[in-house]
């Protein structure tokens, strides 16, 4: 307990007085002092780790001292940096396992990916970066077990739709306090139109242009977000495995099609800003460093024998939503065989991956819900086009590519919705016979939607129209996982405003996967 709390003030501190406190401990006390940098403090959007294997991690920080200057760079000179890193089995770095150094590059927004391997599975360290005579707050991680480790349980919390102007990230300051593994992020990690209006004390100003169309206003967006400290403690609680969805391009892209159907030659030089800002501002490892309008976001990660976490992305290859996007009766191109949300090559690496991996639960990291959401209660389907909906033939596909070959639990986490659902999948939603396959657990937003509610008329109506639907909320929050061999639990952990701080938070409703049952049962 102890621990925890000092990690929870040392991770409060900023500037001056991390320094303060940090100095004197562990090799750097003696240190020759770096090249101070103009402006302000260097790691003000605070610092990171991710994508955990059994012998390491990526640890993140960019250096910012005015991470809210009209160009993007952070108030950064035009010139690289070097930056110190050290890992440590405690939080006083008195036991330092790995040094090491890293060039931040004005190329790359002066963002450090240090990649760090040699370290023990299954463990907790503590990380922290020095540049510009400065030390960074200190964040933890845990690597994964290894991979044939017999696991007794594994926990983890899941989020999605974290908008500025929409309120505040409170869900954040709660999940820092959990005792997790891992955070998983379903995209929407920022939204790419003008952040001005907003109740937050903190935005951009009027000098800068709404559009987020280049890489230097795709970098503020980054830093705004990024500015809430909130977010910044869950960053430095638990090491994070990211994706994307739409805003941290453009809503509802497709391939590369914009929303607005722009020339697409036009939009894959925004979609490469994109992908640039997202790389620069993300834990994530070297392998998804993007070329130009191209990212490979798509990856497996194991937890000893327990899980099985693929990671997917089904955006940049996705065919256009078909009947011309939105909501839709009746739109039978959404049923056409050759359409494709995931493109020919990850959809088989997503099923070679069900042959080959044999852990007691595959986890599907996905961006849009899998499962039908009808919104007319009547004897007609009205349906998103947006999501796996608009891609009826490959849904059936992997979810009965997964059966026939003998997946033992497959459970989907999603986001994008801003509301809580748990339902089963069926191998084929247009029979009302078909047998359930496999689960899949919505999660809400952090903040978009706004403050939210408990029960809409909306999720009146799909309560009735889904018969697959066992549960519906629509306030904010996250969803807490926690496997065992036995049993998968997913806790969904609310608050009852997102328009002012300090909203406490709750667990609105808990539902449970049994081992080698597909569907949901409320716990």
């Amino acid at each position: 307990m102890s621990g925890k709390l000092n990690r929870r003030k040392v991770l409060g501190l900023g500037g001056a007085s991390a320094a303060a406190v940090l100095l004197g401990t562990g090799a750097w006390s003696s240190a020759a002092a770096d090249t101070r940098l103009r402006g302000g403090y260097p790691f003000s959007l605070g610092v990171a780790s991710g994508d955990p294997m059994p012998d390491g991690v990526v640890l993140w920080t960019r250096l910012a001292p005015q991470p809210l200057a009209a160009d993007g760079a952070g108030g950064m000179p035009d010139k690289p940096v070097k930056v110190r890193y050290e890992v440590s089995t405690d939080e006083l770095f008195r036991d330092v396992v790995r040094r090491g150094e890293a060039t931040a590059t004005p190329e790359l927004g002066h963002s450090v990916h240090a990649e760090v391997a040699g370290l023990q599975p299954g463990r907790e360290y503590f990380y922290r970066f020095r540049a510009g005579g400065e030390l960074s707050p200190i964040g933890r991680t845990r690597t994964a077990p290894a991979n044939s480790a017999a696991l007794a349980s594994l926990s983890f919390a899941f989020a999605s739709c974290q908008h500025w102007r929409e309120g505040f990230f409170t869900a954040y300051q709660h999940m820092a306090a959990e005792d997790l593994d891992f955070v998983v992020h379903l995209g929407d990690y920022i939204y790419e139109y003008d952040q001005t209006d907003n109740k937050r004390g903190v935005a951009l100003g009027a000098e800068f242009k709404p559009e987020t169309e280049r890489l230097e206003r795709y970098r503020l967006q980054y830093a705004l977000f990024k500015s809430d400290p909130h977010l910044q403690a869950a960053h430095a609680a638990f090491p994070w495995i990211v994706t994307m969805d739409d805003h941290e391009v453009d809503n509802n892209w497709a391939g590369a099609i914009s929303q607005d159907n722009t020339d697409p030659a036009v939009f894959l030089q925004r979609r490469a800003a994109a992908f640039q800002a997202m790389y620069e501002n993300l834990p994530l490892r070297r392998t998804a460093m993007p070329s130009g309008p191209d990212v490979r976001l798509h990856r497996r990660l194991k937890f000893g024998d327990l899980a099985d976490l693929t990671m997917i992305d089904t955006r940049q290859y996705r065919d256009d939503q078909p009947c011309g996007d939105g909501s839709k009766y009746d739109c039978t191109d959404r049923l056409d065989p050759s359409r494709t949300i995931l493109g020919e090559q990850q959809r088989e690496w997503l099923l070679d991956g069900f042959s080959r991996n044999r852990s007691r639960w595959q986890i599907l990291g996905n961006q849009a819900p899998m499962g039908e959401t009808d919104l007319d209660a009547g004897p007609a389907k009205k349906l998103f086009m947006d999501p796996w909906d608009g891609y009826v033939a490959e849904r059936d596909a992997v979810l009965a590519g997964a059966a026939d070959r003998g997946v033992r639990n497959l459970v989907v986490i999603t986001g994008d919705r801003h509301q809580n659902y748990a339902w089963d999948l069926k191998r084929d939603f247009e029979d009302p016979g078909s047998p359930t396959v496999a689960s899949e657990f919505v999660g809400t937003s952090i903040t978009s939607g706004g403050d939210g509610a408990d029960i809409t008329d909306e999720g009146r109506t799909m309560l009735a129209a889904n018969p697959h639907m066992k549960f519906f909320n629509a306030q904010r929050g996250y969803v807490r996982c926690t496997l065992t061999p036995e049993l998968w639990r997913s806790d969904y952990r609310v608050v009852p405003f997102i328009s002012r701080p300090d909203a406490p938070i709750s667990t609105r409703a808990s539902y449970v996967v049994e081992d080698t049952r597909p569907g949901v049962q409320s716990a």
